[in-house]
Order: C-alpha cells, then structure tokens, then sequence
C-alpha cells in the first residue's frame, strides 16, 4: 500500500454452514461482483483460522485513495451486493479500514 491507499476488509460470519454449498456460493459471487469494480484493487476472500477470532470468513480489497473507496461504497454493483445479498445472509460482521501511518 502507498500513502493514501486505504485497505478495506470485512470480517464476517455467514448464516450458512461453513463449507456448505450457499457458504461458497456467497464467497464466489461477492468475489466476482465486487472485485470487477474499477476502483477495487488486490481483492482477496479469507478464511479465518485464528481461534481468537470469531468471525469465519474477509473480504479484504485495496483502494488508491479515499475518494476510490467513497466510489466503491456508492457504486451500484456494490450497493446491490449489500441490499440482496450481504444483508440476507450474513449473520454479523466487522469493518476495518487501514491506511498506512
């Protein structure tokens, strides 16, 4: 990352099973519409493994500046992701956003 460059990750859990069919088909899909986004960068699907964690899954992206990510966040594709599938079938979540100091 370069100064300026924010990364965006969402630390989630799924009401799906983990490893269930509809857990992989949120993981996919989140990953093809929002890493087509132009200004997205670096876009990665995680799992978490650390037992003090207890979230299951991340989404973590990069974005160049403040204003690509104001563009991801108001973005349709992103928006409809959130309306029809973020919030139907996750069941909690945390955002962080990091910029280098």
């Amino acid at each position: 990352m370069t100064n300026g460059a924010i990364r965006h990750m969402a630390l989630f859990t799924l009401k799906h099973n983990s490893g269930s069919a509809e857990a992989a088909a949120f993981l996919k899909d989140g990953e093809e519409i929002l890493s087509f986004i132009p200004v997205v960068a670096n876009f990665e699907v995680l799992l978490q493994i650390s037992v003090k964690c207890d979230f299951d899954y991340s989404f973590s992206m990069e974005f160049e500046n403040q204003e690509a990510y104001d563009a991801y966040n108001a973005h349709p594709d992103h928006q409809r992701f959130v309306r029809e599938r973020w919030e139907t079938e996750v069941l909690r979540f945390q955002e962080i956003d990091l910029m280098e100091s």
